[in-house]
């Protein structure tokens, strides 16, 4: 299965925000402060399907959002669908934003993760990520997510 690049007009961005919603709704009550994912509308995900790079597994059974930087390719909503988590659709998913850091010329993957999802720290750290750093949202005086490395 290749992910697909999805552009600002595609009829599959209110599926994808609906797979984005479905898979982090599980974050609610967990984590502090609340996931930006809950004002995010179609329009900015066409947004970031024009200014990043919007990749889905067809159905959509997976997706992500990679965003270049100088030094990195930022990987950002990662999400698998419930119905086919346990296949290993998270792990293709890196392997194609590894190859599309390799392309762009880009020496590492990076991505961020709550503090309180410890599920997610052991998941990335089997994937090959190293934790890089603690960072504190605006307004708060203590980490609230861990930045995760993976050189290509």
């Amino acid at each position: 299965m290749t992910p697909l690049r999805l552009g600002p007009t595609s009829p599959d961005i209110p599926r994808v925000l609906d797979l984005l919603r479905r898979a982090f709704a599980g974050m609610e009550g967990r984590i502090d402060p609340p996931s930006s994912l809950a004002r995010m509308q179609s329009e900015d995900l066409a947004r970031a399907a024009e200014t990043a790079e919007l990749w889905i597994l067809p159905g959509p059974l997976a997706c992500m959002i990679l965003t270049p930087r100088p030094d990195h390719l930022y990987l950002g909503k990662l999400a698998v669908d419930a119905s086919a988590r346990g296949r290993g659709l998270a792990r293709w998913m890196i392997a194609h934003a590894a190859t599309r850091a390799a392309a762009l010329d880009l020496p590492a993957l990076r991505l961020q993760t709550r503090i309180e999802l410890t599920e997610n720290h052991a998941t990335f750290t089997r994937l090959g990520f190293t934790e890089i750093a603690r960072t504190a949202h605006p307004g708060y005086d203590r980490p609230t997510s861990l930045t995760f490395e993976r050189r290509i």
